[in-house]
Order: structure tokens, then sequence, then C-alpha cells
């Protein structure tokens, strides 16, 4: 998407600063020019790069804003005597948070003081925000918001590839496909430059599209553009076990392939043979020619790719339905495939890299598990300890919250980079949860909704005042750039881990330099699954000027790897895996008046909002929550478009403006997540978590909806009103 009124378009020479949009997993190329005399200090255009070709969407072109926001936090504040945050200096915010960690941890050991990390987060901050936990505070209790996100897939792949990168191929490589199919993921919306990459397949009829909204991705498909196909929520797993089941039926699969490139063929066979069309037409409404057309196209695509995001993925059984797409994806040969393929599409700006280097419970830098003896003595080599010094494997995000304030759970908790009251599930519990600690401290730049309950707040860097890298949805190692000075007294994370760890005593060295803390990276990183060892900042930075790309991994020596799966996948085989899976335990579906809560995101806004909310022309554009209803729901319960609705089940209650479309289907329900307090979608949906990746269960709540006849705001409501 490009701005009508963008000098240039990012192609023409420019003064100012390279770097990247501070905002989703595409990552998209910009150039940050001083704006002298705006009321913003730099000037955006976009900059011609493969994943946005100088386009950018609506958020990447107000990026600007954010470094304007009359409400930045430029000076530590803890909570006074009389319940108010008021203003403190650093050396005594640091002093007194270094002493009250020490407390808690001699009382209650390390396992006390928990950290929650970030996946916006450089990959220089998440490396040592996992090594500060670890070796400063000595706690095992760290994970990070991208187990919101990403982790069943990642979990899936692991499985199946024995690795795990968003995209194993570049994104590129979409452009000449004949055939996509995008699985729970609105990209039109989420990441609107990525559509460009999507008109070979449009163009050949060939974008399939399953969701159970029309959004403005599935409304590609019209006029010959494709096929969408709008699935019973929560009913994904079924449609593509019957996938299988036709491609395998019909003979439709790569024989070859699977006899030369995977394992587990005859229990996958055994595992769909139940699922016939008809049988799956039950499950999901989808109907069984719809079925035999949909499997009969990806078979016969001359390119084809099958693509998955977090509508699939975001389900107590998400690891499950995201290994059945890599089944279809393997049956039909497609992973390591000249121009096919197989991939999962991240959704935080570094939530690929985020979860690499540390900030996961269970792994060390470069994709290690922290269980493994050898990775262990390598990273604590790196760290100047002893191995026994490092923890084990902690415990997941929603675990991790749900444990705060008890007996045998944290009594305080960090919070980098994640605004967890907006972005967890069961909000209202994780409220509660966090009300329950000793001590909450916020790293931010605006007093978040998360910030807003805490005991001390530390004032951070934004973006583009900072140093560092990112790795995009492809794998792709990106340098971010300082384009400006930041104000007078926000300060790095990098520099208050250093300065907390000096107070604890923590030992091995603690750089406030990101390239430096990069170097140290590579190194941590050296023979994992994710080595960036062959990488280096300044390294980045010659690549960037001969136009080349750095995909990890990236060992010493080597020039990078684009597509991952070219000669063999990462199990020591190097053949794939086949996993059988069935079906989870029926969840409970909605009857009678009730209707079945999606959540999703908007153009307009990006993930709990703290940041988007604040940019006037975002906000003015979606002020407030609006729950998308069918027009035939809406007249059965004597609902007007642009009424008031009240949405509730036994966990919370939320109030929302009535949106009418038929876009959505009549037993569904639809909610942004971005809104906070009464408006926070998050009150709504379940803390039930998949038993392999811990993701949270956050699509298929079963919620009642009743008209509101008086404007009057009501409060959130907590855990257990309705």
């Amino acid at each position: 998407m490009s701005a009508p009124d963008a000098a240039g378009g990012g192609d023409g020479p420019s003064t100012g600063t390279a770097t990247h949009c501070p905002y989703c997993a595409l990552q998209c190329a910009m150039t940050l020019d001083p704006a002298p005399g705006d009321r913003v200090p730099v000037r955006v255009t976009g900059r011609d790069f493969p994943t946005n070709r100088g386009g950018l969407c609506k958020k990447g072109w107000t990026s600007a804003e954010l470094l304007a926001i009359p409400d930045r936090l430029t000076t530590p504040l803890v909570r006074g005597e009389d319940g108010e945050l008021q203003e403190t200096s650093w050396e005594t915010a640091l002093d007194t948070l270094a002493a009250r960690l020490q407390e808690l941890r001699s009382e209650h050991g390390p396992d006390a003081v928990g950290v929650f990390g970030g996946g916006g987060l450089t990959n220089e901050k998440a490396y040592q925000l996992g090594k500060f936990a670890r070796i400063a505070l000595r706690t095992s209790r760290i994970d990070y918001n991208g187990r919101f996100c990403m982790s069943s897939a990642a979990a899936a792949s692991t499985r199946a590839f024995g690795i795990d990168r968003g995209l194993p191929f570049p994104l590129t490589d979409l452009d000449t496909a004949d055939t996509v199919m995008l699985l729970g993921s609105n990209v039109g919306d989420t990441m609107p430059p990525f559509v460009s990459h999507l008109q070979g397949a449009r163009a050949a009829g060939g974008l399939l599209v399953v969701d159970p909204r029309r959004s403005s991705t599935a409304r590609l498909t019209e006029d010959g553009g494709g096929l969408h196909v709008q699935p019973v929520p929560g009913s994904d797993l079924p449609l593509l076990l019957g996938l299988c089941h036709i491609v395998l039926a019909e003979r439709l699969y790569d024989s070859e392939y699977v006899a030369a490139r995977t394992t587990g063929l005859s229990t996958l066979r055994a595992s769909v043979a139940s699922w016939w069309p008809e049988r799956v037409q039950q499950a999901t409404g989808v109907p069984a020619p719809t079925l035999r057309a949909l499997a009969r196209r990806l078979a016969e695509g001359r390119s084809t790719y099958i693509l998955t995001g977090r509508g699939v993925e975001q389900h107590a059984d998400g690891t499950d339905t995201a290994t059945a797409a890599i089944n279809l994806a393997l049956l039909l040969g497609l992973p390591g495939k000249p121009g096919s393929g197989y991939g999962t599409l991240t959704g935080q700006g570094n939530g690929q890299g985020g979860r690499e280097h540390g900030q996961k419970a269970d792994q060390l830098p470069g994709y290690r598990k922290i269980t493994d003896p050898e990775a262990r003595t390598h990273v604590a080599s790196v760290w100047g300890v002893d191995a026994d010094a490092i923890p084990g494997p902690g415990v997941p995000a929603v675990q991790l919250l749900q444990s705060a304030g008890t007996d045998a759970g944290v009594k305080a908790l960090l919070v980098h980079g994640s605004n967890v009251v907006v972005s967890a599930p069961n909000a209202g519990a994780a409220r509660a949860a966090l009300a329950r600690l000793d001590l909450l401290v916020v790293c931010d730049f605006v007093l978040s909704e998360t910030a807003r309950l805490a005991d001390l707040v530390l004032p951070v860097l934004q973006w583009a005042e900072e140093e560092g890298t990112m790795t995009n949805l492809e794998g792709r190692v990106l340098r971010r750039r300082r384009a400006l000075t930041a104000p007078e007294g926000a300060r790095s994370e990098l520099w208050i881990m250093a300065e907390l760890a000096r107070r604890l005593d923590a030992p091995g060295t603690w750089s406030l330099d990101p390239a430096e803390v990069f170097d140290e990276l590579a190194r941590a990183s050296a023979g994992g699954l994710a080595d960036y060892s062959g990488l280096s900042h300044v390294l980045l930075d010659e690549m960037s000027e001969r136009g080349d790309a750095a995909f990890w991994p990236f060992p010493v020596g080597s020039t990078g790897t684009q597509r991952l799966f070219d000669d063999g996948f990462a199990h020591p085989d190097g053949r794939a895996r086949l996993v059988a899976v069935r079906r989870a335990a029926h969840r409970r579906t909605a009857a009678g008046d009730e209707l079945t809560l999606i959540t999703g995101r908007l153009l307009e806004h990006y993930q709990s909002g703290a940041q988007t909310r604040r940019v006037a022309e975002l906000n003015d554009a979606r002020p407030r929550v609006v729950a998308q209803l069918h027009p035939v729901t809406a007249a059965d319960r004597g609902l007007t478009d642009g009424g008031l609705v009240r949405v509730s089940n036994t966990r919370g209650t939320v109030d929302a403006v009535v949106g009418m479309s038929p876009d959505i289907r009549p037993d569904t329900i639809f909610l942004p997540f971005h809104f906070a307090d009464a408006e926070s979608a998050n009150l709504l949906t379940s803390d039930a978590v998949d038993p392999i990746s811990a993701m949270p269960e956050f699509k298929t709540a079963i919620v009642r909806i009743e008209p509101i006849r008086s404007p009057t705001r009501s409060p959130a409501r907590g855990p257990g009103q309705a």
C-alpha cells in the first residue's frame, strides 16, 4: 500500500537513515529523514526492498507519530505510599529495585522472580534478557508474549522438519506461484504490502483462503481470483485431516517425494482414513465437492505454497492443526521443492528472532534446548559461568502469569516489551494475578495498561532511537539503525540490565554497545539451529550496501541460507516427519442463542494497541471496539447497526459498537483485540492451552450478546462475573 502523498516512493537516493518499520514481522524497509520544524522529528519514506517494494501500510506511514507522542515516558516512576506513581531518579529506582529483588530471592529462592519478554525486542535485547534472567537473577522463570503468537507453529515445524523458521524461503518466491493457500491469516489487513506477492496466484485463480470471515484477504479471491472456504470456527483440524484423506484416497500425493524425503506415511494414512469428505462436511460446514476441489487445486498447481497464521494456531489443538497443514504440504511434495513450499506467517516485528536467542522458557541462544548438556556447556563458556549455574527450563507464559503471587509462583515480575493485561488470554484473571505480586516492574516508553499497574516503571528507548537487529518472517536478519537522539531520561534496556547486573554482583560481561552484544549473541548461537555466528553489525551493513541478504543459519564462512530444505531436513536422517494427529477432545460449541467469538486484528491497529491508539490518524479511524455481526444475527437479537451490544461469558464482559456485515458467519462474532479496559476482547478468551506448545485458546470462546439500551459504559468485569 503506497501513501498517495509520499514523496519519492522509496526509489530515489536519500541522505536519511535506512531502517525498518517498528511494527509487524514483514519489517518493511523505510528511510527516516530529519524533519526540522515539523511536528514529528523525522519524515518517513518507503524504501525499495524485497518484502515491501517501497510500499508501507497505514501504520508504517504514520510511524513517526510515535516519536512525538505527548505522554512519552522520560523519568522513572515509582508507586508512592499514596498509591500513585511519582517521579524518581534512575539511581534511586535501580538501587531500590536491586535491593528488593535480592530480598525476594533470599526469602523465596531465585524462581520467585520472573521475567516476561516481548517479540518486539531487538535480537540484542532479547538475547541479553535471557542471559540476565538466568545468570543475574538466577531464575528459570522467563517466557515472552511470542508464546501467544508463534508457539504452535514453531512446535509443529520443529517436530516435522527439525527446525523452525517462519518462512523457510524468501518471500519473493511467492511471486511466481500459481497456487497459494492461506489458512487463518488476513494479510490484507495485518501486513498489506505482503499482498503484492500473491498477485500471480490470484491472476491464475489459485489464491485459496480458509477463514470463517470474508476478510479483505478472502475478498481477493472474488472475480476468478481463487476460492474462499468459510469453515465453522475451530474446525480447521478436521478440514486439514479431510484434505489429507482426499490427497491419499485420490492418489494426488507425490509418491516419489514422500518415499525419498519423509517417514511415517503408513501411520498417517491410517490416522486420516476415517475423515472422508462427507464427514468433514458435517464437522466444518464446507461442502464435500468444495473440499475435493480444494485438494485437487493444491495437487495440480505448478508452483504451490501452503501458509498458516494465527487463526488456525491459536487453539488448544493448534500444534496438531499446524502439523496437519505440514502433513498436507509434505504429501504434496512442497517443502524443499523449487517453486513450492510450506511456511507460517510470523506476526510480531521480531517474533522470529525473539524466540531464537533465549526468551523462551525452554531455550538457550541459537534455538538450543536448555536441557541439552552440550548446549548448556557451550553457552556457559560464552557467558563465563559454569554450566551448572544456568537454571533448567521454566514455565510457559500462561502458567507464569497464573502463578503470580501464589505460594509456589513468582513474587516479582519484570515485564519488557509486552502489555500483558491486554494481550493475555482471560485478561481479567491476568490482571488479578499481577495484583497479587509483591513487585511489578515494567519497562516501556508509554504508560501502557500494564505499566499503570506497576510498582516501578522504567522509561526506555523507541525504535528510531536505538541500534540493533531484527529477524523478519523469512529469517532475514536486518539492521535497525538510530535516526535521532532519545529524549533526556530514557535509557536503553541494555543499560538497565547492565546496571542491575552490577548491583546484583552478576558474573560475566554486560556491554552497553548493541554491536558488542550481537557479537556475543553470534558466539553463543554458534553451532545451534539458529546459527548467527558468521554475522556482525559491520557485515550486515556491508551486505545491505551491496544489496545482499542475510538469512540464518549463517555460520562462520557461509553466505547464509535462503532456502532451508533444498538438501534435506534438520533431523539426523535428513527426512521430514509425517506426524499422525487426530482431532482433539470435543470442544464445547455454541448452542441456542450463543455465538462463537473470533478475535483478530485491524488494518489500523497493532497488537495491544499501546502504540497505535496513540497515533491520531489511526485511532480516529478505529477509536473503539466494534463487534462484527451478520445482519441476520443482529436482527434476531434486536440489534441495530451502530448500536451498543454487551458481549459476555463467565470470564468477563465487553461492551462494543455493533457493526453489521454479511462477511461473517451468522453463528460467529468478531472482536479485534487491540482495545483495553472494558473494551478488551481478551476479557472473554480462554487460558486453556495446547498441551505441546502451551498456546492459549484465543479463537473459540463461547459468548452471549444482548443490546445495551443505555449508552452508559460499564466497567471491565473480572473473572467469574457475567
